[in-house]
Order: C-alpha cells, then structure tokens, then sequence
C-alpha cells in the first residue's frame, strides 16, 4: 500500500476548504483511502495534468473539488509515496 505525503500547500488548502464546507471532510477521507489503495480506481477519475502542472496528477472527490497528486518513490522504504500537492476547485487549483 501507498502512503500519503502532504505539502504545507495542501495542508493549508485543506483546512480552507473543510473551514468552508465541514461535510467535505469525510469525502475527502474516503477519497484518500481509496487513492492509498487504487489511484486509478474508476471513482476517483484520475488524470495526468499539462502545463504548468505537467508531470502531477489529479482526482475528483466531488464535481468541484479535485486533488492534485504526484508519485514519488521512497529510496529509505522501497515503496511509493503519493505527494499530495493541492485540493479545490477547479479554478482554484489549475
């Protein structure tokens, strides 16, 4: 299994976000899980980002609000890590 990196970007992000909309947080949580276990489940709506994003990633937890993600490799653990970078809207995002 995955485990979850988050930057102070979308830790930030985050607590903007739940301060706003409460009931986001345990979607958010669901979503998080299944990213540990299956980035590319269908649910999620995973895709590969262009431009000034290019080579990061991103899922849908709900229609507006998306979470910006890369894949890192722990060389210490020998395992995977998903850095989470960001969560928002759309426009707040890309």
């Amino acid at each position: 299994m995955r485990t979850l990196v988050s930057t102070s970007s979308f830790k930030r992000a985050f607590k903007a976000l739940i301060r706003r909309d409460p009931e986001m947080k345990s979607q958010i949580a669901q979503r998080l899980e299944m990213l540990m276990a299956d980035p590319f489940h269908p649910a999620l709506k995973t895709h590969k980002l262009k431009g000034k994003l290019s080579g990061a990633w991103a899922c849908t937890v709900e229609y507006d609000c998306r979470i910006v993600f890369s894949f890192k490799k722990n060389p210490d653990l020998d395992s995977e890590e998903i850095l989470l970078i960001d969560i928002g809207s759309h426009n707040e995002v890309y």
